[in-house]
């Protein structure tokens, strides 16, 4: 089995996925994260030098996003390093209607290496794996912009795209824009989970200034809150983020997942039903 491609972000959403999609075609990727061997770390560089030798192919995520203060410098010192020890092509997940990873995705196009970007919406799994999970589970959803139209795209999907891409020459140079299906809110959201879990969840439609205060009273980590304000507030009102793009059909031959479909796996899971803790 072939041990010449880095997944970056491997225990993450889409990382650990695009492991599961690579080890299906019967190839072992390297991973790339903290407690791996050889282990990487963004914020020790000594690590990157192991973690990229002998590399020819790397799926690149950056952990919280590429619109954190930082992460341009990380992703431009990566990728330099990457092009000087022989890495032959990059795949870069980026954010759909997000300026700063752009600025992140110039670094890649540039770089004279092969590559592919991976451009998503937001993620149906922010809503099991991620920080609308509690709300959730404790019935009570207090959200801002419940009625903004978003294309949520399957975490599934993108891995699948993302693994494709990473084999498939033909797909180099392409910048692949992954959403779902269909434009759906956060009201839409709620009332679908309700019905799958059966559960009656409340919606209350707050200000960006409260749902900010909320996270600050729950000790929520100062570049979280900073990330979530930044993206409630630059992303899901930029008109590029409300368009649904079928380059997911394109790449797999079938149509992405809706948002049921994925709230009706999940629901299966009970993870929606347990007893919220206090």
């Amino acid at each position: 089995m072939k041990t010449n491609i880095l997944v970056i972000g491997a225990t993450g959403k889409t990382g650990s996925r695009v492991v599961e999609q690579l080890r299906k075609k019967g190839i072992e990727p390297r991973i790339g994260s903290r407690k791996a061997s050889p282990s990487f770390d963004w914020d020790d560089k000594e690590t990157w030098v192991k973690a990229l030798n002998g590399i020819e192919r790397m799926y690149v995520t950056y952990y919280p996003d590429l619109a954190v203060p930082g992460a341009k410098e990380a992703i431009q010192s990566l990728t330099y390093l990457a092009k000087e020890m022989g890495v032959k092509k990059m795949v870069l997940l980026s954010g759909k209607g997000e300026t700063e990873a752009e600025a992140c995705e110039q670094i890649v196009i540039n770089s004279g290496m092969d590559y592919t970007i991976v451009r998503a919406s937001w993620f149906n799994q922010n809503w099991s794996e991620s920080f609308f999970l509690e709300p959730i589970i404790s019935g009570e959803v207090a959200l801002p912009l419940s009625d903004v139209l978003i294309p949520f795209v399957d975490a599934n999907d993108i891995a699948e795209v993302a693994s494709t891409v990473l084999l498939d020459d033909s797909y180099n140079g392409e910048i692949i824009e992954v959403t779902g299906p269909e434009l759906i809110t956060f009201r839409d959201i709620v009332t679908m989970i309700s019905e799958t879990t059966n559960r009656n969840l409340n919606l209350y439609n707050i200000s960006l200034e409260e749902y900010t205060a909320g996270m600050k009273e729950m000790q929520v980590p100062d570049d979280v809150i900073w990330l979530i304000e930044y993206l409630f507030s630059h992303v899901l009102t930029n008109p590029e983020n409300q368009k649904v793009v079928n380059d997911i059909q394109r790449v797999l031959g079938r149509k992405a997942k809706t948002f049921l479909a994925y709230a009706q796996e999940t629901a299966k899971t009970g993870i929606w039903n347990q007893v919220a803790t206090v």
